[in-house]
This record gives structure tokens, C-alpha cells and sequence, in this order.
């Protein structure tokens, strides 16, 4: 394997450095209150570096919770449950982790539904939740457990925007309900479908 040159491990360090402090302003002052300024000089970098970095400050958050993502996702498989447990296991993993960081979920949210095209692409694509899911369908599909009359990648994207927009929601005005139970009924209705069965 090849080592790192200098000068990429100090790269590597001061965006480590850059992300470890702007996610420290988010929780200590909010995200709304904290500039690209404001985490330019706590990490004592010019605000032209943090934008060499991260060219707008969500990409920090997107970061985050793509790291956070890719740890629940490990866990879930350590389990080595069933697909469609597995995914209710991963729901109720990322529920107490929004539950624990309610003030970021609007900004993430809000990112995935930038009005501007390529941002909210690029949230959606950085952020693996579509790619779990579609493993895990794909797995149910194969056991015959979901309906294959669509691809496993459509089904991931319904469920992941499902995850999202529920998320959304419970952040903006239904904090009195705890968000572990809106994602579990969420899914359930995603999987299982709103038509009663003696309509079908």
C-alpha cells in the first residue's frame, strides 16, 4: 500500500481538523448561527481554506452523517438479521442518533431538498442510506419477500426518501412524538403498503 506524501497527510489533518471544529460549533452554537467565519477562525485557517475544503458549510453535516451511517451500517450487519429486520434495526439505530442531534436534521433535510439541482443530488448520492437499503432489498427480493416487479433500487430510494422526509417532518413540528416510533411506522407503511388486503 502507498504511504501518504507529506504534504497529503497534512491535507488529510487540517480537513480532519476543519470538520472536528465546525461539528463542535454546530452542537455548541447551532448550525444557523455558525459562519464559514466563525469556523475559519476557531481553526485558525482562512475562510478560503475551509471553502478549498468544503465549498459550502452543509457539506460538513453531510460528512457527518455519512460517517455516522457507515458505522450503524456495520453494526446492523454484525447482527446478521434477516434483510427486512435489518432494516428496521438500521431505522431504529439512525432514530436515536437524530434523536440525540435534533437541531441538525432540519439542515440535513433542507440539503436534500435544495432547490438547486446538483447540491441536492450530491446529498442524496453522498449520503449511503439508498445504498443500504437497495443491499437489503435486494437480499428480500432474492428470499421472495418483496415484490420484484420493481427494481430493488427504485424500492431503496422510496424507502430512503421515506427515512428523510419522516425525519423532516418530526424535526420541524412533531418533537412531541418520539422519532423512533414516526420512522418504525413510516417503514412499516412503506414495506407493507396503505391499501387494505381485501382490496387488492
Amino acid at each position: 500500500m502507498t504511504s501518504l506524501s507529506t504534504r497529503e497527510r497534512q491535507k488529510r489533518d487540517r480537513k480532519a481538523h476543519i470538520f472536528t471544529t465546525a461539528m463542535q460549533l454546530y452542537q455548541e452554537n447551532g448550525f444557523g448561527a455558525t459562519t464559514v467565519s466563525a469556523i475559519a477562525e476557531a481553526a485558525r485557517v482562512s475562510r478560503g481554506t475551509v471553502f478549498n475544503y468544503y465549498s459550502y458549510k452543509e457539506l460538513i453535516l453531510i460528512e457527518h452523517l455519512a460517517g455516522e451511517l457507515g458505522q450503524v451500517e456495520a453494526r446492523t450487519k454484525a447482527k446478521a438479521c434477516p434483510p427486512l429486520a435489518s432494516l428496521y434495526a438500521l431505522f431504529e439505530e439512525l432514530a436515536d442518533y437524530f434523536q440525540v442531534n435534533a437541531e441538525l436534521v432540519l439542515p440535513l433535510c433542507y440539503e436534500l431538498l435544495n432547490p438547486h439541482p446538483e447540491r441536492s443530488r450530491q446529498a442524496f448520492t453522498s449520503l449511503p442510506l439508498a445504498r443500504i437499503c437497495r443491499d437489503y432489498l435486494g437480499k428480500a427480493q432474492a428470499e421472495g419477500q418483496v415484490r420484484r416487479d420493481f427494481s430493488h433500487d427504485r424500492l431503496a430510494r422510496t424507502v430512503a426518501n421515506t427515512f428523510f422526509l419522516t425525519a423532516l417532518q418530526w424535526a420541524a413540528y412533531r418533537r412531541d412524538r418520539p422519532i423512533k416510533d414516526e420512522l418504525k411506522k413510516a417503514l412499516q407503511l412503506t414495506l407493507e403498503g396503505v391499501v387494505s388486503q381485501k382490496n387488492v
